[in-house]
């Protein structure tokens, strides 16, 4: 599938929703969308243009804002599409994906945990790698190293 192709087959479901397609190497395309249109973007990949597998969700922390980008993969076409959203700094959050692809689940919760945006009706959005109680997003820019004894965490107990 191409950009175009991608971009026509999307465009009746998202309206203006969708930004746009743009050519990625290797890839179907990088698909911009508005972060209002994630599900039904989500729903058509899967349901209508067979990308089936989720790989992985990032961000990125631009300082003025944050995107989030995800990557997924289609068996029948053996291609890889992008997709990412631009979210606001004051209010980073989108829809989970993860009712759509279970996989997204801890791929979420650690991108809510390192750049602190949330995943909307995400089951289960706790910390996965860093303590209960820890306030901090460290791949935020604004993260600055703190002393120990600067911070309070809680600590498990098993």
């Amino acid at each position: 599938m191409q950009p175009d192709e991608l971009s026509r087959r999307l465009a009746p479901l998202l309206g203006e929703r969708l930004i746009g397609v743009e050519p990625y190497p290797d890839t179907a395309g990088r698909v911009r969308f508005r972060r209002e249109g994630a599900l039904d973007l989500f729903r058509a990949l899967r349901d209508d243009l067979g990308f089936g597998q989720f790989s992985t969700v990032a961000g990125i922390d631009w300082v003025d804002h944050r995107e989030v980008v995800y990557v997924l993969w289609s068996d029948a076409a053996k291609q890889y599409v992008l997709l990412s959203a631009d979210l606001p700094a004051d209010s980073p959050r989108i829809e989970s994906a993860s009712g759509i692809w279970p996989s997204a689940n801890w791929h979420e919760r650690e991108t809510w945990e390192f750049l602190d945006i949330t995943f909307d009706h995400h089951p289960d959005l706790r910390h996965l790698l860093m303590p209960d109680g820890y306030a901090f997003h460290p791949l935020l820019r604004s993260f600055k190293l703190h002393e120990p004894e600067e911070l309070e965490v809680k600590s498990r107990h098993v």
